[in-house]
């Protein structure tokens, strides 16, 4: 689910910023070292969107003992945190006979064998390995778009990891 949150960041610049676009090289960097990474109780920061710096303070910085400044940025990030019984599509990034790995955004989840509808099976001869139905009309392999639903999360300090199904009504290949 993605969510709009209000966070705050501090970032040290050296001195040779501090000129007339001293905002640029502060907007520049925040997003260099925010957008993308994961923090285990956020989730993942998808995207940064800042408001006009104001004068009165978020773009003030403290100056440090070697001439360095570091300035407290607030900002407003678009966050995506997956959760238990959420419903998403991804596209699979690879197929063993353990199971599926899919791709949901930035989030890799996997699906257990069994986890997956007991009309298909694995197909170790096939070029690349899939999973196919009983009656070959539906594959799952490398690229496949597919729907699934979130059974299980771990959340680590800097990562995510879930565990998903497709073996509930409404779930499995698109298209």
């Amino acid at each position: 689910m993605f969510f709009y949150k209000q966070l705050t960041q501090d970032l040290i610049m050296h001195p040779s910023y501090f000129n007339q676009s001293l905002r640029g090289h502060l907007t520049n960097e925040l997003r260099r070292q925010v957008e993308g990474t994961c923090s285990g109780r956020l989730g993942y920061i998808v995207a940064v969107v800042l408001e006009e710096m104001d004068s009165s303070g978020s773009h003030r910085g403290r100056i440090m003992e070697d001439g360095q400044a570091v300035f407290s940025i607030k900002y407003r990030a678009v966050v995506y945190r997956p959760f238990r019984n959420e419903v998403v599509d991804g596209v699979v990034s690879s197929v063993n006979k353990m199971g599926i790995f899919v791709d949901v955004g930035p989030l890799q989840c996997f699906i257990s064998t069994h986890l997956v509808p007991p009309d298909f099976s694995f197909d170790p001869n096939s070029n690349p390995p899939c999973f196919s139905s009983s009656e070959d009309t539906l594959t799952i392999q490398k690229g496949t778009k597919i729907r699934l639903k979130i059974v299980g999360t771990r959340i680590d300090a800097t990562e995510i990891f879930a565990i998903g199904t497709i073996k509930e009504d409404y779930l499995g290949p698109l298209g």
